[in-house]
């Protein structure tokens, strides 16, 4: 048997070659070579830089985690939550403690990271109507610029929520005004927006703005005619509201009602939820309380939002533990005698992080945005495991990595890892740089663990170059 292996592994290697370049506007991410007689070269990329992975860190989350101990490796952005509007056009940033101290330790840490920091601005519920008016709306956008430029920031996010349809109008006024000032600056600031509704508005508006990140989470509630269902999926699953005939929630649904509406996809990002629901007892389902998505009630479960980190030092078991298929969703089932213990925990985990990072990079989005780091940090455990959710994005944004190249008499294997909802490409050329490549299988589907490919006809050049793709 005549078998050679290239791998990331040096001391398994007779000879290799690792490092990475730009070449053809493709994002390279490594470049393997065995020398084997015959050469074999494995490469992974993407046709544009990849998914963005922006995070919101609260103000108030910097005593518990501090910025020292945030890992900004795994980010791209980070957003300082958050400035409050006043009615008067003047800015609060006390309540949500954006301290100088706190922005300068924040900007300082990110900076060194080479990462940058946006200052947000609202939140559920903030006074944008009175702050934009006609009489406001000029005081206001100067005061976010002044207080952006004054700590250091790189941009500013705007998080309006909800827009009435009476407020469109204003709030077109309020982000070009916004955009003209912050072009006046060098280097050009970043402006970002956190979304739910108005479509419409946004399509107008898209060319302002760096990136347009949607809600994709509090999707569930016990409003009248609704059942039990997940906090952030990404499909509905085919399944509608008994009450209504029309389909429950999801990150899908979301999506197309932007890009629809005329949103470009490379503008949008999907949110991550570093945080659950909880829904405990109620009556009248088919196990007496709440316990699984999908059921209906006769008297409406209490339901309480939880972050990760105290759903998984308060409820999880393994036995506990369920994925939805269909909504592609993790939740905790807890299903007691009677009813008033039961509980329905729906939350994002490690897998159905991964997951939107795969759903993301195949509908050709901009990336993701996390709602909020503090909510995934445990300080409880040890050092690298303190940050599982945001650990799990970092290592779904580096997939697919280079595991392997082996040649076996004629054939080359080329193995790699997969994440699940992934979708892969196998390419190959005689010449990197040539335009066109070779496709030696396609639509590959991601299993969560290493994917197989063999090449029949590996050894019929002396040299021969592989890429591993991912959308777009």
């Amino acid at each position: 048997m005549n078998s050679a292996r290239c791998s990331l592994t040096p001391d398994r290697l007779a000879s290799f070659l690792l490092y990475t370049a730009a070449l053809m506007n493709w994002h390279w991410r490594a470049y393997c070579s065995c020398l084997l007689g015959c050469l074999f070269f494995l490469s992974t990329f993407h046709a544009r830089a990849d998914l963005w992975n922006t995070g919101y860190y609260p103000g108030y989350r910097q005593n518990t985690m501090p910025a020292s101990v945030v890992d900004f490796s795994a980010l791209t952005h980070v957003i300082h939550f958050a400035l409050i509007p006043n009615s008067d056009g003047t800015l609060n940033s006390s309540l949500n403690v954006v301290s100088a101290p706190n922005s300068s330790d924040l900007i300082s840490k990110a900076h060194a990271a080479g990462k940058p920091v946006l200052i947000s601005v609202g939140g559920a519920g903030s006074s944008f109507p009175a702050a934009t008016s006609s009489q406001n709306v000029g005081k206001f956008t100067t005061n976010i610029v002044n207080f952006m430029v004054s700590r250091g920031y790189d941009g500013v996010d705007i998080d309006w929520e909800p827009i009435l349809a009476s407020e469109t109008n204003q709030f077109a006024t309020f982000i070009t005004m916004l955009r003209a000032q912050l072009d006046t600056i060098a280097p050009r600031p970043l402006l970002t927006t956190a979304v739910a509704w108005q479509p419409q508005v946004f399509a107008t508006l898209q060319d302002k703005f760096d990136q347009i990140n949607i809600m994709t989470y509090d999707m569930s509630g016990t409003w009248p005619g609704w059942v039990t269902w997940h906090n952030a999926p990404l499909f509905d699953g085919g399944y509608n509201f008994p009450s209504t005939g029309k389909p429950v929630p999801s990150t899908e649904t979301m999506v197309n009602n932007f890009i629809n509406a005329g949103v470009q996809p490379e503008k949008l990002g999907i949110g991550i939820a570093f945080y659950g629901k909880v829904w405990s007892g109620g009556a009248g389902t088919t196990n007496g309380g709440a316990t699984d998505p999908r059921q209906s009630w006769s008297t409406a479960p209490i339901v309480t939002s939880a972050s990760f980190n105290a759903i998984m030092t308060t409820y999880y078991q393994t036995n506990r533990y369920h994925w939805d298929t269909n909504a592609q969703a993790a939740y905790l089932s807890i299903d007691n005698a009677g009813s008033a213990d039961d509980k329905f925990i729906s939350y994002d985990d490690e897998r159905s992080c991964q997951t939107k990072v795969s759903y993301a990079r195949n509908r050709r989005l901009g990336g993701v945005m996390i709602w909020e780091l503090g909510q995934g940090y445990r300080s409880g455990e040890p050092a690298g495991k303190r940050e599982p959710l945001l650990q799990a994005i970092k290592a779904a944004l580096a997939t697919p990595g280079i595991v392997s190249i082996e040649r076996t008499n004629q054939n080359v294997q080329l193995s790699f890892s997969s994440l699940h909802l992934g979708q892969y490409s196998v390419l190959w050329s005689t010449n990197p740089g040539s335009e066109n490549w070779n496709t030696l299988t396609t639509n590959l589907i991601g299993t969560g663990a290493n994917l197989l490919v063999i090449d029949t006809n590996a050894v019929s050049q002396p040299h021969r170059f592989y890429r591993i793709q991912t959308p777009p």
